[in-house]
Order: C-alpha cells, then structure tokens, then sequence
C-alpha cells in the first residue's frame, strides 16, 4: 500500500531580483535533470528528488491532488532540507510567520495570525510537544503546548507538512494548523543502498567564529526481495552565538518610583529631609548633592496623561533598566533516527521508528545598566537621582537626559539548560482487499526541559555623576554614557546591603535546577472501506495521554545572604573584562567593562554548596495529566467516475472527550535564616476538569477546468489552554502586592472556521492562487488583574511572613479566564513560476511568491473588579501580524543552483497589557535576507554555500502603540556556511 505523505514548499523573492540574475548569468548554463516523483492518487511513494526545482514540483503534486489546504516542503536532496532551521523553512509556505529566538533563530511559528500555542504539531503521525529555554525578552523557557522546532535539526528530517484546514481523520487541538514532521524511510528510496554524508563550516560576522555542523544518513534493504529495511540518521552541530544591543526591559512614567530629587531651593523638600537616608536641603542621600536644575524638574512635572491629569510626572516616560548587553551562547545540536521498516507487498507496511534530539546551551549574558531608575526610595533609588537636563518628544519619550547620583551595575548571568526529545512508535498499514485496509499506530514521546544552573551576579557603582541617555541622533536605540570608567573594577563594591537600603552588589541561583517534563503517549486505530467506486467511508478511535511535570526548588535565604569579600581579595580577583565592543554602539558608549567571573567567583564563595529544597520550603512541584478519547465517521469522495462530476473532497464528524487532572503546591517562602526544613510548608492543592466536543468538518475540491481547481472548507476546531496555567498554584509578592493565580478549569479555545480557494496549475510546476479565510473565535483565554484582598485569595497568610503586611490589604492579582473571543478573517495569494517558457539560460530561473493579510478584532479586559470589567480596550490577536510575504528568486541547471529569499513580517503584539501608561508589547517589522548555493562537482560529490541575513537585520521590540519606546534590541550578524555532500 501507498502511503500518504503531504508535501509542498512555497518560495519568493521580488525584492532580489536583479541580484540573483547578476549571480546567476555569470554561470554555466544547462538543461536542469532531475527525477520527478511518483505520484498516484495523490500520494508520494518515493523521495526521489535532487534539487530546489524538484522538490517544488514534489509538493505541487501534493497540493493539488488532496482535498484539504495542505502545504509542504520536501528535502532537495537525502539529508539536505532547503534551510538550516524548520521553523525558517516554514516561513515560505503562505500564511506562516516566524517568531525568531536568542542568536536569530527561529523557533516557533504562527499561522494565519495564530500564534505558535495555537498550532499542533505532529512527528511521524504522533502528537509531539517540544520545549527549550531562551533570555527572559523572548519568554524563557516554554511552559506550554507551543512547539519550539529549534530543538531539532533538519537533517534528520525529509519532510513538512502544513495542514490549514482540518478533516475528520486528524486529531483536533489547533485553530491554526497541524505541522507534520516526517522522518525518512528505507523504502522512501528506490536504491537498496543509500549512503549520504555533509559536512560544513558556519561562521558568524558577530561572534567570528567557525562552528562545526554535520549529518551522515545510511539505509540497507535486506531479504531476498528486499522487504526489509533499516535506516539511521545522525547530526551533529555546534554553534558560538554573540548577540550585541540594548535593553530597557521596561519603560516607567517618571511618577512610578517617586520621580527624582528635587533642586535646591523647591519647597517642600524632595525627598524629604531624613537622617536615616542622610536627605538634606542640599543632599538628596548621604554624599550625594542636590544638583538638579530647575528646568529639568519642571519639565518633568508638567508632563501628565490624560489620565492621571493630577500626577506630576505620569506622563514622562524613561527607560526602566537602560542598559548595553552582551549575550554568548554555546549551543551543542544532537538528532539521530533509527527505523526499521517491513514491506513484504505493497499491501503490507510495518515500521518502528525512533527519534532522538539533544539541544545543550549555556547562555552567558552580560549587561552594565543604571539601575536607580528601577528603584524606589526604599533601596536609595530614582528619588536620589538629580536631573540636569532632559528632553522629551511630543509623545512623552525621553530624547535626552543628563543626570547626577546614578546606580550603576554590572550585572552577569549564566543558564544552562538542556532539552531533549525522544520518540518511539509502531506504525502499520494492511490492505484486507480492495476494498477493506487497516492502519493504526502506538508511541510514546518525552518532551524534557533540564534547566541546570541559572546563576546571576552583580556589582554595583553607587551614586556616580553623568550618567546620559541621548536618542537625540533620532535611532531607535540611545547611546549611553557612563561617566566613569566602567571597565576598572575598583570603580566598584562588592559587600553586603548597607542599613539605608543601599545595595552594594549580589548573587542568586535563581530556582534552579529545575525540571520540566511532558510525556505524550498514542494509540489509534483507523478503518477504511470503499463502498464503492469513488467512495470511501473511515472511521476510528484514538486515545491520547499528556503528562506535564515541572519540579523547581528554592535556596535556604541563609546560604544565599551577600558576604563580604574574604580578606586578601578585592573585585580584581574574581571580574573578567567584557570587551570586543568596538563600533556596536556610539563613541561615548563604552568599548568594554569589567564584570564578575561565576567560575571565580563560584571558587571564592563556594557556591556549589548552596542547598535546594522541593516545596517543603518553598519549591514548586506542579502536575497536569490530560487524556483525551476521540473516535471519527468520514466519507471521502470523488463524483467524477460515478456521476461525471468533477467534485471530490471528505466529509465527517470527530468526537474527543478531555479529562484533566490537575496538582500543585503553592509555594511559602521559609523564614529569614532557615538553614533547614522543619515542617511542611508548601501547601497541595487538586483540581479536575471535563469537557467533550462534536466536531464536524468537510472539505471540497470543484475541478472547474483541467487546470483550476475551486476549495471549499469549514469546521468546527478548538484548541486547549496552555497546560502552565492550568497547574493549580500561585504566588504573591507581599512587598510589590501583586500575585498571580491559575486557572485549572479553563475551558478550550473554540472556533468556526471557514475557507475559499482557487488555484490556477496554468504550466506544469507552476501555480497562482488566492484564498480566504474566516475564523470566528467564540472565546478566548486572557489574563485579567483584578483589585484583591489577600484574604479572599485562599492562601496561607505564611506567604505574608517578615513583609509588614496584612492579610485586609488589597493586592493586584493576575488570573487568567476564559473571555469573549472575536473574528479572523484574512486573505493569502500565492504564485509559483519557473520560467521553462522561456529560451535558452532564462528557462532555468523561476519565483516564488506570496503575500497574505490577517485581521482580527479582540476585546481584551485589562481589569477588573468583582468579576466586571473595569478597563477594556480592543486589538489585534497577540502574535498576529497583518501582512506578511515572502519572495524567492532561483536558478538552477545540471550542476548549478542558487537562490536568494526574502521574508517580511508586520508588526505584532507579544503582550497585553503592558506596565502603567502603555498599553501593549509590540515587536516591529522586519525584513530577513537570506541566499544558498550549491555545485555539483561530480554526481556523487555536491559544494554547498549559505548566508543568512545578509542586510543585518535586527529584530526590535518596544513598548506602547503610539510611543514604540524600544524595549530591546541586539544585533546577530550575517551567518556564512560553506561545505560538501557525499552521497551514492
């Protein structure tokens, strides 16, 4: 029997037209040879392709012959898929946006405007979650069903799938799409032997270094006929990333930490005169004078928003934490397969597959910020600082400040974490007759995030003078000027806070190790009949097994207290200098500065012997077990044969049923000075929820020509909530009163869906088509801040210990609930043309192109008291950019290819709501250049050469819709690989 496997890939690129066609006509010149692919009954039996063009062609067979919108992208060659990252492949096809990760890399995907919680994904045939860490800006490590395919390398895979619309015989759980992974098969080949080897070099123009990455794939058919096979993968890739920028982490209004000092001669005095803090009328802290102007403190207070008209300040906004990073990465990219596959006719199919994925990172990251400006009066902050001149723009954002009494620090933290995933699958197929046939399948897979270590140090400068901020060169981000020399140590202190609230330098492990754990586990069994000639009818049952482990833990507060340098040492003795920072930013930006060494300082300190306890004092151990029973009735037809229509498609109905189990402990922070657990302190906490789905689905292909083909597509879908939010703990901050509590009994996220089509094969490999998109979201799941008692909150009043708090108070809780959701509605166009027409050199180039636009409307409750929403606002779906493209131009002949690809992606939201006067995350637009070479030097022997982002691209988040104040920005550099393929 045939298997169905979906396959396509969508590429464009107007914006380098020119450039490739200089490339390209300098090069030899021939007929292009390649293989085409079996295709019967819209299915591929064979990976047989051997370059860009074919693989195209590949997919295009695919996408035209199944009923539902399915694109695809095929690996150009055994063990060569056409980019160095999925997730990257995948912004090619229409409709896919990339969310890129630490060094540039992409991570997870969006479809249609659907963000990446949104989109299941699937590795051969099972549902499969996959989770890895990253900085805090792109949202650490993944607590959810979002799938991070930087986890895996390419190689060993051989095929995606992007399935848009939904039938019957796929399992539910997405509103966007359902990826299929699909890694290759010995009976994918006609060979009986197949041997493919790559190695290659990667160097990158910021971290300028040359990194190894290689992939070696073998497959041997066995038997006297050869119906049994064997084939393994293995990859290998080390990878040095340096990313360089800026980072406000936030931007505050000039009134949230108490404004600033006030001038001499302002009355009453700011902040007011106290012994404790050593404030005078001339002092604004002990040896800090007031030097303050009396034009910059004005203009502060007159500026004031709309809404808090009476708050001096509230309408001046400054950067939280302005600081320059310096971020390296030293990853370790591990993938292997193993499948044994047994195919004794072409009834019979038999295969277990395994897969294995490493991905080992430790990321250093470096920062030297001012860090008064986060600070209230309590640890000597903001309220201390003079200001001697500013500017801000009609917006209220700051252009320009010059300020005296200025926190400053060095801050450095190291986190190594390891994700692995593993897989393990029976899968078989058996035709009875003609009619009758049998498939089923039975895995398991784990999902492990192992945060190892996440260490943070830092040193601090205390009250130093001319500290500057200056957009004034009308850039995003501003050049920073220190005002001493950062790079000197001594300039420094190390010890413990000082009796005013000083801090004076630091250390944290951070919770860690911690441990995040999802196993999914699968079985299905699947029945088709052909009733009769152009009629099949399918039905099945599945159940599907979800368990989400995270284990964290806490430090005893005695073994993480600051101490003093040990006598005979000073800064000098455990700081490294952070440099090769020449021309990243501006001239009075600093070229280097000192920062603390962990391993020195681990040394000195003796921090590996800091003892972690589980929730008997503080940690977290948190459960979420999902089981989901599902069974299908489906129709396929095609009417041609029967009653001469040209009209073919499926129809039918999936029942799921979802059980959930949820538990937790809430976490207590231990007293002050415990150096070991003497009770029970966190608290346990279980929950349960049901719920069951009918989900109707059909799709329709009307063959209107011999060559336009006409879709219509509709669906009932849903997609579960993320699975952190369902665990149920909570946390609270006594001193800030702000907690957050989770939801165990959230309901999914429901919608009805509705898809148009029309794709015009107006040459062979070639395409243009248009279609249309509706989703009507009937709810959604937003988090909601509501004004809170602590005693109504159900939590221990322990969590309230050595705070001065009470449980009467009121604190700002974040809890997430299930809320009116809105429509989605979008268009995609999409064309692929090579250029066989034409004569001579020019019939080897072709275009890919497509554009798509998504709108949505969604009404967000920011917050909310007694259950009624109190702030409202509406926007955008978080994560959806309205317009996105993609454009490839390529060349190809017997022995020579090239292309060069371009990928734009609008803005979009990553968060609602944002801190107090802003009223949302956005990330900017961005455009990423990307070209691949490759030569065939003999059959057997292929050069390959890649660039990304050759234009330099930065990705840029900021905070407000109106002000897009930057919140962080870095540069990763152009990334160069050259190297060569073996295969016979």
């Amino acid at each position: 029997m045939i298997k169905n496997r979906a396959y396509t890939l969508r590429r464009l690129d107007a914006s380098l037209l020119a450039l490739g066609i200089a490339l390209s006509a300098a090069l030899p010149a021939a007929a292009q040879t390649t293989t085409p692919p079996a295709a019967a009954d819209g299915a591929l039996e064979e990976i047989i392709v051997t370059g860009f063009r074919a693989s195209l062609n590949s997919a295009l067979n695919l996408k035209r012959n199944e009923a539902a919108a399915v694109d695809a992208i095929v690996a150009e060659d055994i063990g060569k898929f056409p980019d160095s990252n999925l997730a990257e492949s995948m912004q090619r096809v229409p409709g896919v946006a990339l969310a890129r990760g630490d060094g540039g890399e992409g991570r997870n995907i969006s479809v249609r405007g659907l963000g990446a919680g949104f989109t299941r994904v699937r590795v051969n045939g099972m549902e499969g979650t996959s989770q890895t860490g990253s900085s805090d800006i792109y949202g650490a490590g993944n607590a959810g069903r979002s799938f991070d395919f930087n986890v895996f390398s390419t190689e060993i895979f051989s095929a995606l799938a992007v399935r848009k619309t939904p039938s019957a015989d796929v399992e539910e759980g997405s509103l966007g799409a359902t990826v299929d992974l699909n890694a290759p098969k010995p009976f994918d080949f006609r060979q009986d032997s197949v041997l493919s080897a790559t190695a290659k070099g990667v160097y990158n123009g910021v971290s300028k270094k040359v990194d190894p990455r290689g992939s070696v794939l073998v497959s041997q058919k066995f038997g006297d006929e050869g119906q049994f096979g064997v084939l393994g993968s293995l990859s290998y890739q080390q990878r040095n990333i340096r990313e360089v920028g800026y980072s406000a982490v936030d931007l505050l209004s000039a009134n949230a930490n108490g404004l600033f000092c006030a001038p001499i001669g302002v009355t009453p005095v700011y902040p007011v005169v106290s012994a404790a803090k050593g404030t005078t009328d001339t002092m604004c802290s002990t040896n800090n004078p007031r030097t303050g102007t009396l034009a910059a403190w004005n203009t502060i207070q007159g500026l004031r928003r709309a809404d808090l008209p009476n708050t001096p300040g509230s309408g001046a906004f400054l950067p939280r934490l302005p600081r320059y990073l310096n971020s390296t990465q030293d990853q370790e990219r591990v993938g292997a397969s193993l499948t044994f596959q047994y195919k004794p006719d072409e009834d019979t199919d038999i295969s277990i597959d395994t897969l294995y994925s490493r991905f080992d990172v430790t990321r250093r990251d470096n920062y030297i910020a001012a860090v008064s400006f986060a600070r209230s009066i309590t640890n000597n902050g903001q309220p201390m600082v003079s200001v001697r001149d500013i500017q801000f723009d009609q917006n209220g954002s700051l252009v320009y400040g010059l300020f005296d009494g200025v926190d400053v620090r060095s801050e450095g933290l190291v986190d190594h974490f390891v994700s692995s995933f593993k897989q393990a699958n029976l899968d078989f197929e058996h035709r009875f007759s003609d009619a009758f046939q049998v498939s089923g399948l039975v895995g398991f897979n784990r999902s492990e995030l192992d945060g190892k270590r996440r260490f943070q140090t830092f040193m601090d400068a205390i009250d130093t003078d001319n500290f500057s901020i200056d957009f004034r060169d009308g850039g995003t981000t501003p050049k920073l000027g220190f005002g001493f020399d950062v790079s000197n140590p001594a300039n420094f202190t190390y010890a413990p806070a000082q009796a005013d609230g000083t801090v004076l330098g630091g250390f944290s492990p951070q919770g860690r190790p911690l441990l995040q754990r999802t196993d999914n586990l699968t079985t299905e069994l699947n029945f088709a009949w052909t009733v009769s000639e152009g009629f099949t009818l399918k039905t099945g049952g599945q159940f599907r097994e979800s368990d989400y482990n995270v284990t964290s833990v806490r430090e005893y507060p005695a073994d993480v207290a600051v101490r003093a340098l040990p006598a005979g040492n000073n800064l000098s003795s455990i700081t490294k200098t952070i440099g090769g920072l020449d021309g990243l930013w501006g001239d009075n930006a600093p070229k280097s500065w000192a920062a603390i060494d962990p391993a020195k300082f681990a040394d000195l300190f003796n921090t590996g012997a800091i003892r972690t306890c589980d929730y008997t004092c503080g940690g977290v151990n948190s459960r979420v077990r999902e089981r989901v029973k599902g069974g299908y009735l489906m129709g396929t037809f095609d009417l041609y044969n029967a009653l001469d229509l040209p009209v073919r498609g499926d129809a039918g109905v999936r029942y799921v049923k979802t059980d959930m189990l949820a538990s937790g402990y809430i976490a207590v922070a231990p007293p002050a000075g415990t150096t070991s657990p003497t009770n029970l302190i966190g608290r346990f906490s279980e929950a349960k929820n049901s719920y069951d789905d009918w989900l109707p689905s059909a799709n329709v292909v009307y063959e209107a020509t011999d060559d336009v083909l006409l879709r219509l597509s509709g669906a009932k879908v849903l997609a579960r909530p993320e699975l952190g939010v369902l665990t149920p703990t909570s946390g609270v901050n006594p001193v800030t009163r702000i907690g957050n509590v989770n939801n165990p009994f959230l309901d999914p996220i429901r919608a009805n869906t509705f898809d148009v089509a029309a794709e015009w094969y107006f040459r062979p490999g070639s395409l243009l088509s248009v279609a249309y998109f509706h989703k009507d979201i009937k709810s959604f799941i937003q988090s909601v801040s509501s004004q809170v008692p602590f005693s109504d909150l159900g939590l221990p009043e322990a969590l309230l210990a050595g705070s001065n708090t009470v449980a009467s108070e009121i604190f700002t809780v974040s809890r997430p609930f299930n809320t009116p959701g809105g429509p989605l509605k979008g268009f995609e166009i999409n064309a692929q043309i090579p250029f066989s027409f034409l004569d001579g050199v020019w019939s080897n180039f072709g275009v890919l192109a497509n554009y798509t636009r998504v709108t949505s409307k969604i009404n967000y409750i920011l917050a909310s008291a007694g259950g009624v929403p109190t702030v409202t606002t509406t926007a955008d779906l978080i994560g959806l950019s309205k317009n996105t493209m993609s454009g490839t131009l390529y060349y190809e002949d017997e022995d020579f290819s090239i292309r060069t690809t371009a990928n734009y992606r609008d803005r979009f939201i990553r968060g609602i709501p944002a801190s107090p006067g802003s009223d949302l995350q956005g990330n900017a637009p961005t455009l990423y250049v990307d070209a691949a070479a490759s030569y065939n030097v003999t059959p057997e022997i292929k050069l390959i050469l890649e660039a990304q982002n050759l234009t330099d691209e930065q990705n840029r988040l900021y905070i407000d819709s109106k002000r897009q104040d930057t919140l962080f920005e870095t540069r990763i550099g152009r990334t160069i690989t050259a190297g060569v393929n073996v295969r016979f």
